[in-house]
């Protein structure tokens, strides 16, 4: 890691969206959780903690420019970790269309509370004029809520809500 602890990597090559039109719609949800911002962090960036609450199986790196493929029982699907700082956020890139030809960069914010950490996702764009990414994004909204509330659930009360 560099400098300040924050590592990023370019996004060459990343299709470009309607970015900044009125079409153009970011997914945020924002959680609480007892746990300490560093315990948080782990939780994203450790492969053996992410397949507690996440995916079933992480192949490859979660380290900043390297692409691991995510493992859940009915599909899996690549990750790009694009950007760390350690303990406060990370960054990486997803495909949300089966082609591929649809990208989203989703940002992980991890903000110190008095009482833990208030976990705070944004996911996008979705150009929600064309169909397939209108349904994208509400599957993302949908996704994205659950996942959260299983992070807590793991990191405050040791329980795993997938359905396995």
């Amino acid at each position: 890691m560099s400098g300040e602890g924050i590592v990023a990597v370019p996004m060459a090559g990343e299709r470009k969206g309607a970015a900044g039109t009125p079409q153009s719609r970011w997914v945020h949800v924002n959680r609480r959780v007892a746990a300490p911002p560093a315990r948080v962090f782990t939780a994203w960036t450790a492969p053996a903690e992410l397949v507690c609450w996440f995916p079933f199986a992480v192949e490859g790196s979660l380290e900043p420019g390297a692409r691991a493929v995510l493992q859940w029982p009915d599909r899996a699907t690549w990750w790009e970790m694009i950007r760390i700082v350690p303990g406060r956020e990370l960054s990486f890139r997803w495909p949300w269309l089966a082609d591929d030809s649809w990208r989203t960069v989703v940002t992980v914010r991890l903000h110190a509370e008095r009482e833990g950490t208030l976990v705070s996702l944004e996911d996008g764009p979705f150009d929600v004029a064309e169909p397939a990414l209108l349904d994208a994004y509400a599957e993302a909204t949908g996704g994205w809520t659950e996942a959260l509330a299983q992070l807590r659930a793991y990191l405050d009360f040791g329980i795993d809500l997938r359905v396995h």
